[in-house]
């Protein structure tokens, strides 16, 4: 798992308010306490609301709000994936506006590396 994929989900798992030990948050994703010790001293210092220590837990502060658009690599990929099948179906009703909104992604989000094709 790539960092900025881990980082997104250690947010989505702390958005719960709760307190999360390190040993919880690294079996969630798949990495060791000690990656975990660095992600939440990382997150700390670019201003995220992260809060806590090495024994007692995380928890992020204040609510965080992220953007609609802010996605996974992977939920990426299936947006993409999704939208390319049906524009690909000339037969299918909603093929024009599948490739009209493929370019808008690729617009919108130019750092996802998204080519539209239409």
């Amino acid at each position: 798992m790539k960092r900025d994929d881990r980082i997104y989900d250690l947010i989505q798992i702390l958005r719960d308010g709760r307190l999360h030990t390190a040993a919880e948050l690294a079996a969630a994703v798949g990495v060791s306490t000690r990656t975990i010790w660095r992600d939440m001293e990382m997150m700390a210092r670019t201003g995220l609301p992260v809060e806590g220590e090495r024994g007692l837990g995380y928890i992020l502060r204040s609510p965080l709000m992220l953007p609609p658009t802010l996605m996974s690599h992977d939920e990426m990929e299936a947006l993409v994936e999704g939208l390319r099948h049906v524009a690909a179906d000339e037969a299918n009703p909603r093929a024009r506006a599948a490739r009209n909104l493929l370019t808008k992604v690729a617009t919108l989000m130019p750092q996802a590396g998204i080519e539209s094709e239409g």
